[in-house]
């Protein structure tokens, strides 16, 4: 099992995250692009400082959609689902399914019945927080890139400024 912690950077142009392990140490960074059309995340390597990963909300559509690429290669869709009071998504990456309270930032991703990790937001911190547990080391980065794209989505339904239906 391994443990991440995730912390938004509070002063910062764009969604900026340091991710570390489980002892402290920095180990991935996150940051959005500046300009882009939707949502471009790109997730790095902090101690190489290579990209691993990008995630890219599609524009265009009637619910929030996220692609979740890979060193170049997609993996999977996270897609808002048609609700009427609390927001659902639907993961399509390697039968995840999401349980849980998305909006109060407590929930867990299942493969089949299989524990796949618990994200959970810490309160009382200064810029959001966010754990995850993770079973599988194997299943690290995906895990992180959905939890970082379910925040893009949280944030995109809080901003007024945005003219999408969600």
């Amino acid at each position: 099992m391994s443990r991440l912690l995730i912390k938004q950077k509070v002063f910062s142009w764009t969604d900026t995250y340091d991710v570390y392990d489980e002892v402290g140490n920095p180990k991935y960074y996150v940051k959005a692009d500046f300009f882009s059309i939707g949502h471009r995340i790109r997730i790095y390597d902090k101690a190489t400082g290579s990209e691993l990963g990008i995630i890219q909300e599609k524009v265009l559509r009637i619910f929030k959609e996220f692609e979740i690429s890979i060193n170049g290669i997609s993996q999977g869709i996270i897609k808002k689902q048609f609700s009427m009071f609390v927001p659902k998504y639907n993961i399509d990456y390697k039968g995840w399914r999401l349980e849980g309270d998305f909006m109060q930032w407590n929930y867990t991703i299942y493969e089949g019945s299989r524990l796949v990790v618990n994200i959970d937001k810490q309160l009382f911190q200064w810029g959001d927080t966010y754990v995850l547990d993770i079973v599988d080391p194997v299943d690290e980065l995906p895990a992180l890139m959905v939890a970082i794209a379910m925040d893009a989505a949280k944030c995109s339904e809080n901003d007024n400024n945005r003219n999408t239906f969600m």
